[in-house]
Protein backbone atom coordinates (compact mmCIF):
# COMPACT_ATOMS: atom_id res chain seq x y z
CA UNK A 1 0.00 0.00 0.00
CA UNK A 2 1.51 3.54 -0.89
CA UNK A 3 2.67 5.91 1.69
CA UNK A 4 -0.56 8.06 0.84
CA UNK A 5 -3.44 6.08 0.70
CA UNK A 6 -2.13 4.31 4.09
CA UNK A 7 -2.29 8.23 5.74
CA UNK A 8 -5.56 8.74 4.33
CA UNK A 9 -6.82 5.58 5.69
CA UNK A 10 -5.36 5.96 8.95
CA UNK A 11 -7.26 8.80 9.00
CA UNK A 12 -10.65 7.84 7.99
CA UNK A 13 -10.24 5.39 10.12
CA UNK A 14 -9.74 7.29 13.18
CA UNK A 15 -12.65 9.52 12.21
CA UNK A 16 -14.05 6.25 11.90
CA UNK A 17 -13.93 5.40 15.54
CA UNK A 18 -16.60 5.55 18.03
CA UNK A 19 -17.15 8.88 19.86
CA UNK A 20 -16.56 6.63 23.31
CA UNK A 21 -13.74 5.47 22.01
CA UNK A 22 -12.57 9.11 21.01
CA UNK A 23 -13.23 10.58 24.79
CA UNK A 24 -10.55 7.87 26.40
CA UNK A 25 -8.06 9.60 24.94
CA UNK A 26 -7.02 12.30 28.02
CA UNK A 27 -6.18 15.68 26.43
CA UNK A 28 -3.11 16.94 26.30
CA UNK A 29 -2.02 19.54 29.03
CA UNK A 30 -1.37 23.22 27.69
CA UNK A 31 1.18 25.67 29.46
CA UNK A 32 1.85 29.05 28.61
CA UNK A 33 5.98 30.30 28.46
CA UNK A 34 6.23 34.24 28.69
CA UNK A 35 9.22 35.77 29.10
CA UNK A 36 10.46 39.37 28.86
CA UNK A 37 13.56 38.26 26.93
CA UNK A 38 13.78 36.80 23.22
CA UNK A 39 14.11 33.54 21.94
CA UNK A 40 17.35 33.63 20.43
CA UNK A 41 19.43 34.39 24.34
CA UNK A 42 16.78 31.83 25.67
CA UNK A 43 17.82 29.12 24.04
CA UNK A 44 20.19 27.06 27.13
CA UNK A 45 17.86 28.28 29.60
CA UNK A 46 14.83 26.83 27.48
CA UNK A 47 16.39 23.72 27.49
CA UNK A 48 16.74 23.58 31.03
CA UNK A 49 13.23 24.52 31.85
CA UNK A 50 12.48 21.20 29.25
CA UNK A 51 14.62 18.84 31.75
CA UNK A 52 12.91 20.24 34.54
CA UNK A 53 9.61 18.77 32.78
CA UNK A 54 10.70 15.86 31.74
CA UNK A 55 12.18 15.45 35.21
CA UNK A 56 8.75 15.51 36.86
CA UNK A 57 7.20 13.15 33.64
CA UNK A 58 6.33 15.68 31.31
CA UNK A 59 8.12 15.97 28.00
CA UNK A 60 6.73 18.46 25.06
CA UNK A 61 5.19 16.98 22.20
CA UNK A 62 4.33 13.65 24.23
CA UNK A 63 1.82 14.75 27.19
CA UNK A 64 2.82 18.27 27.07
CA UNK A 65 1.84 21.51 24.82
CA UNK A 66 3.54 24.28 25.24
CA UNK A 67 2.58 28.16 24.30
CA UNK A 68 5.60 30.48 24.29
CA UNK A 69 5.35 34.22 24.14
CA UNK A 70 8.37 36.84 23.89
CA UNK A 71 8.91 40.36 24.60
CA UNK A 72 11.92 40.65 22.80
CA UNK A 73 12.77 43.53 25.93
CA UNK A 74 9.95 45.45 25.25
CA UNK A 75 8.42 45.21 28.84
CA UNK A 76 4.91 47.43 27.83
CA UNK A 77 4.09 44.25 25.94
CA UNK A 78 4.07 41.45 28.79
CA UNK A 79 0.54 42.49 30.22
CA UNK A 80 -0.87 41.63 26.43
CA UNK A 81 0.81 38.88 26.21
CA UNK A 82 -0.21 37.43 29.67
CA UNK A 83 -3.55 38.45 28.78
CA UNK A 84 -3.64 36.27 25.99
CA UNK A 85 -2.38 33.27 27.49
CA UNK A 86 -4.96 33.67 30.04
CA UNK A 87 -7.76 33.97 27.46
CA UNK A 88 -6.65 30.43 26.21
CA UNK A 89 -7.05 29.25 29.56
CA UNK A 90 -3.52 27.32 29.59
CA UNK A 91 -2.90 25.11 32.52
CA UNK A 92 -0.12 26.71 34.23
CA UNK A 93 1.98 29.73 33.41
CA UNK A 94 5.35 29.35 33.30
CA UNK A 95 6.67 33.60 33.40
CA UNK A 96 10.48 33.51 33.54
CA UNK A 97 11.88 36.88 34.42
CA UNK A 98 10.92 39.20 36.78
CA UNK A 99 9.05 41.61 34.74
CA UNK A 100 6.88 38.56 33.14
CA UNK A 101 5.74 37.11 37.04
CA UNK A 102 4.59 40.81 37.22
CA UNK A 103 2.79 40.64 34.10
CA UNK A 104 1.37 36.89 34.94
CA UNK A 105 0.79 37.84 38.38
CA UNK A 106 -1.61 41.05 37.36
CA UNK A 107 -3.32 39.17 35.01
CA UNK A 108 -4.58 36.19 37.07
CA UNK A 109 -5.40 35.42 40.60
CA UNK A 110 -6.34 31.55 39.41
CA UNK A 111 -4.44 30.01 37.08
CA UNK A 112 -0.95 28.76 39.60
CA UNK A 113 2.11 30.65 38.35
CA UNK A 114 5.58 29.26 38.53
CA UNK A 115 8.01 32.48 38.11
CA UNK A 116 11.97 32.68 38.04
CA UNK A 117 13.06 35.99 39.13
CA UNK A 118 15.85 38.63 40.17
CA UNK A 119 14.07 40.48 42.48
CA UNK A 120 13.01 39.29 46.03
CA UNK A 121 9.77 37.60 45.28
CA UNK A 122 7.99 38.57 48.25
CA UNK A 123 9.69 42.24 48.63
CA UNK A 124 7.93 42.60 44.75
CA UNK A 125 4.36 41.23 45.56
CA UNK A 126 4.63 37.79 43.58
CA UNK A 127 4.43 35.43 46.89
CA UNK A 128 3.35 36.15 50.82
CA UNK A 129 6.55 34.84 51.96
CA UNK A 130 9.35 32.47 50.83
CA UNK A 131 8.46 29.48 52.51
CA UNK A 132 4.53 29.95 52.07
CA UNK A 133 3.86 31.55 49.17
CA UNK A 134 0.34 31.88 49.38
CA UNK A 135 -1.83 32.49 46.20
CA UNK A 136 -1.47 31.16 42.54
CA UNK A 137 2.22 31.86 42.76
CA UNK A 138 5.76 30.19 43.43
CA UNK A 139 9.01 29.48 41.70
CA UNK A 140 12.87 30.17 41.80
CA UNK A 141 14.81 33.09 43.30
CA UNK A 142 17.78 33.73 41.74
CA UNK A 143 20.18 36.09 43.52
CA UNK A 144 21.40 39.30 41.10
CA UNK A 145 19.62 42.68 41.99
CA UNK A 146 20.90 41.73 45.67
CA UNK A 147 24.41 42.11 44.76
CA UNK A 148 24.82 44.95 43.05
CA UNK A 149 26.66 46.67 46.18
CA UNK A 150 29.01 43.11 46.35
CA UNK A 151 30.02 43.33 42.26
CA UNK A 152 30.52 47.43 42.43
CA UNK A 153 33.27 46.68 45.70
CA UNK A 154 35.13 43.39 42.91
CA UNK A 155 35.21 46.38 40.45
CA UNK A 156 36.73 48.80 42.59
CA UNK A 157 39.37 45.90 43.57
CA UNK A 158 40.32 45.58 39.80
CA UNK A 159 40.48 49.19 39.54
CA UNK A 160 41.44 50.93 42.50
CA UNK A 161 42.88 53.94 40.63
CA UNK A 162 39.36 54.54 39.10
CA UNK A 163 37.06 56.70 41.45
CA UNK A 164 34.16 57.40 38.65
CA UNK A 165 32.33 54.43 37.59
CA UNK A 166 29.24 54.19 35.28
CA UNK A 167 26.16 52.31 36.22
CA UNK A 168 24.44 50.91 33.28
CA UNK A 169 20.24 50.47 34.17
CA UNK A 170 17.24 49.64 32.26
CA UNK A 171 14.22 52.18 33.84
CA UNK A 172 11.89 50.18 32.53
CA UNK A 173 12.65 47.33 34.73
CA UNK A 174 10.86 47.06 38.28
CA UNK A 175 13.59 46.64 40.37
CA UNK A 176 15.98 49.56 39.29
CA UNK A 177 15.22 51.59 42.08
CA UNK A 178 16.55 49.00 44.58
CA UNK A 179 19.80 48.45 42.63
CA UNK A 180 20.41 51.86 42.37
CA UNK A 181 19.72 52.48 46.63
CA UNK A 182 22.13 49.75 46.90
CA UNK A 183 24.67 51.09 44.65
CA UNK A 184 24.86 54.49 45.61
CA UNK A 185 24.86 53.30 49.51
CA UNK A 186 28.26 51.25 48.23
CA UNK A 187 29.90 53.60 46.53
CA UNK A 188 29.68 56.01 49.54
CA UNK A 189 31.25 53.51 51.40
CA UNK A 190 34.11 52.87 49.45
CA UNK A 191 34.52 56.72 48.49
CA UNK A 192 33.13 56.52 44.52
CA UNK A 193 31.44 58.75 42.26
CA UNK A 194 28.65 56.78 40.10
CA UNK A 195 27.49 58.12 36.74
CA UNK A 196 24.17 56.76 36.18
CA UNK A 197 23.21 55.36 32.57
CA UNK A 198 20.05 54.11 31.11
CA UNK A 199 19.00 51.98 28.15
CA UNK A 200 16.12 49.98 27.19
CA UNK A 201 17.36 49.62 23.15
CA UNK A 202 20.20 48.59 21.21
CA UNK A 203 20.01 51.95 20.32
CA UNK A 204 20.12 53.38 23.89
CA UNK A 205 23.12 50.91 24.79
CA UNK A 206 25.11 51.99 22.35
CA UNK A 207 24.52 55.76 23.55
CA UNK A 208 25.22 55.33 26.73
CA UNK A 209 29.16 53.68 25.80
CA UNK A 210 29.30 57.16 23.98
CA UNK A 211 28.98 59.25 27.11
CA UNK A 212 31.46 56.92 28.76
CA UNK A 213 33.76 57.35 26.56
CA UNK A 214 33.33 60.79 25.69
CA UNK A 215 33.24 61.60 29.83
CA UNK A 216 36.51 59.18 30.31
CA UNK A 217 34.93 56.80 32.50
CA UNK A 218 37.21 54.22 33.61
CA UNK A 219 35.07 51.24 34.49
CA UNK A 220 31.24 50.14 34.13
CA UNK A 221 28.58 48.20 36.31
CA UNK A 222 25.94 46.90 34.59
CA UNK A 223 22.84 46.56 36.40
CA UNK A 224 20.83 43.10 36.54
CA UNK A 225 18.06 42.91 33.71
CA UNK A 226 16.33 40.85 31.46
CA UNK A 227 16.77 42.59 28.52
CA UNK A 228 20.73 43.70 29.20
CA UNK A 229 20.74 39.77 29.23
CA UNK A 230 19.85 39.18 25.30
CA UNK A 231 22.24 42.07 24.59
CA UNK A 232 25.42 40.04 26.34
CA UNK A 233 27.19 40.24 23.13
CA UNK A 234 26.71 43.35 22.13
CA UNK A 235 27.57 44.63 25.87
CA UNK A 236 30.58 42.65 25.93
CA UNK A 237 31.27 43.81 22.59
CA UNK A 238 31.43 47.89 23.55
CA UNK A 239 33.30 47.33 26.49
CA UNK A 240 36.52 45.57 24.53
CA UNK A 241 36.00 47.86 21.64
CA UNK A 242 36.51 50.92 24.04
CA UNK A 243 38.96 48.70 26.87
CA UNK A 244 36.49 49.54 29.38
CA UNK A 245 36.44 47.25 32.40
CA UNK A 246 32.82 46.19 33.43
CA UNK A 247 31.80 43.74 35.56
CA UNK A 248 28.28 41.75 35.16
CA UNK A 249 25.78 39.90 36.98
CA UNK A 250 25.28 36.45 35.29
CA UNK A 251 28.34 34.03 34.37
CA UNK A 252 26.97 33.91 30.73
CA UNK A 253 28.77 37.08 30.27
CA UNK A 254 32.26 36.01 30.92
CA UNK A 255 31.69 33.26 28.88
CA UNK A 256 30.97 35.29 25.97
CA UNK A 257 34.13 37.86 26.42
CA UNK A 258 33.25 40.26 29.50
CA UNK A 259 36.06 40.63 32.16
CA UNK A 260 34.23 39.06 34.69
CA UNK A 261 30.58 38.29 36.47
CA UNK A 262 29.51 38.03 39.80
CA UNK A 263 26.01 35.41 40.21
CA UNK A 264 24.60 32.85 40.30
CA UNK A 265 23.68 30.02 37.36
CA UNK A 266 20.02 31.32 35.64
CA UNK A 267 19.87 27.91 34.20
CA UNK A 268 19.33 26.15 37.52
CA UNK A 269 15.96 27.87 38.54
CA UNK A 270 14.69 26.99 35.12
CA UNK A 271 15.32 23.71 35.25
CA UNK A 272 13.01 23.96 38.74
CA UNK A 273 10.41 26.09 37.17
CA UNK A 274 10.09 23.05 35.09
CA UNK A 275 10.37 20.75 37.72
CA UNK A 276 7.60 23.10 40.06
CA UNK A 277 5.28 23.13 36.69
CA UNK A 278 5.11 19.13 36.02
CA UNK A 279 4.62 18.69 39.91
CA UNK A 280 1.42 21.74 39.55
CA UNK A 281 0.04 19.59 36.38
CA UNK A 282 -0.03 16.67 38.81
CA UNK A 283 -2.21 18.26 40.90
CA UNK A 284 0.07 20.16 43.87
CA UNK A 285 -0.88 23.84 44.47
CA UNK A 286 1.53 26.49 44.43
CA UNK A 287 0.61 27.71 47.83
CA UNK A 288 2.67 24.79 49.24
CA UNK A 289 5.60 24.98 47.05
CA UNK A 290 8.30 26.96 48.70
CA UNK A 291 10.23 29.31 47.04
CA UNK A 292 13.54 27.61 45.87
CA UNK A 293 16.36 30.12 46.27
CA UNK A 294 20.04 29.87 44.29
CA UNK A 295 22.79 30.07 47.02
CA UNK A 296 25.60 29.33 45.02
CA UNK A 297 27.22 32.46 43.88
CA UNK A 298 30.06 32.45 41.46
CA UNK A 299 32.95 35.25 40.43
CA UNK A 300 33.67 34.11 37.28
CA UNK A 301 37.00 35.79 35.52
CA UNK A 302 38.22 35.98 32.35
CA UNK A 303 41.74 36.14 31.98
CA UNK A 304 41.95 36.59 28.34
CA UNK A 305 39.94 39.94 29.01
CA UNK A 306 41.92 40.63 31.85
CA UNK A 307 44.93 40.72 29.45
CA UNK A 308 43.75 42.56 26.66
CA UNK A 309 43.13 45.14 29.18
CA UNK A 310 46.39 45.24 30.67
CA UNK A 311 44.76 43.97 34.03
CA UNK A 312 46.48 42.12 36.71
CA UNK A 313 45.02 41.45 39.45
CA UNK A 314 44.73 39.30 42.73
CA UNK A 315 40.98 38.57 42.75
CA UNK A 316 41.68 35.42 40.32
CA UNK A 317 42.95 33.88 42.94
CA UNK A 318 39.28 34.11 44.95
CA UNK A 319 37.45 33.11 41.50
CA UNK A 320 34.93 29.87 41.12
CA UNK A 321 35.76 29.76 37.79
CA UNK A 322 39.06 31.27 35.48
CA UNK A 323 38.22 31.83 31.68
CA UNK A 324 42.00 31.33 30.59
Amino acid sequence: MRRREFITLLGSTAAAWPLPARAQQPAMPVIGFLSARSPYGSVPHVAAFRQGLAEAGFVEGRNLRIEFRWAHGQYDQLPILAADLVDRQVAVIAAVTPPAALAAKAATKTIPIVFTTMLDPAKAGLVESLNRPGGNATGAYTLATSLEGKRLELLHEVVPKVARIAVLVNPHFWGTELELKDLHEAARILGLELLVLEASSEGGITAAFATIVEQRIGALLVASDPFFFDQREQLVALTARHAIPAIFFFPEFALAGGLMAYGTRLADSYRQAGVYVGRILKGEKPADLPIQQSTKIELIVNLKTAQALGLTFPITLFANEVIE
